[in-house]
């Protein structure tokens, strides 16, 4: 899903490209955590293409979240309802928290957000210590 208004602050990740992992992941979730979730679902999709293997179902559950949210602004329940399921499968390996994330308390949001379409409170991103460093290079 790519649109004109793709965010121009993280380049195109190239695979594998550990420094752009890191920078979409970080500025993804500074975007959910504003409420901004089309902004977010084109940073952490630039994180998951460019991702390790093993850490790709973890981004693509973040896409996910940050999809379901923006269907529930739109009103597309099926979307958002699809959405959130994708979301909840893909980050549950991932709890009970992975890259500084409270993979749990996302968790306990999407549960949360079933049975409240449309009106599905903001997401809150927990962060269990300081953000990673991005590898220098």
């Amino acid at each position: 899903m790519r649109a004109a208004g793709r965010p121009t602050s993280v380049p195109t990740a190239l695979e594998h490209d550990r420094a752009n992992v890191e920078r979409a992941y970080e500025l993804g979730l500074d975007q959910i955590a504003n409420g901004e979730y089309f902004a977010a679902h084109e940073l952490l999709e630039e994180a998951w293409r460019a991702a390790e293997s093993d850490e790709r179902d973890f981004f693509q559950g973040l896409v996910h979240v940050a999809v379901a949210w923006y269907q529930a602004g739109r009103g597309n329940r099926v979307g958002c309802e699809r959405q959130l399921e994708k979301a909840r499968r893909r980050l549950s390996p991932y709890a009970p928290a992975h890259r500084a994330l409270d993979v749990a308390c996302v968790l306990d949001q999407l549960e949360a957000a079933e049975g409240h379409f449309p009106q599905l409170a903001q997401v809150r991103i927990r962060r269990l210590g300081p953000a990673p460093e991005p590898p220098s290079g």
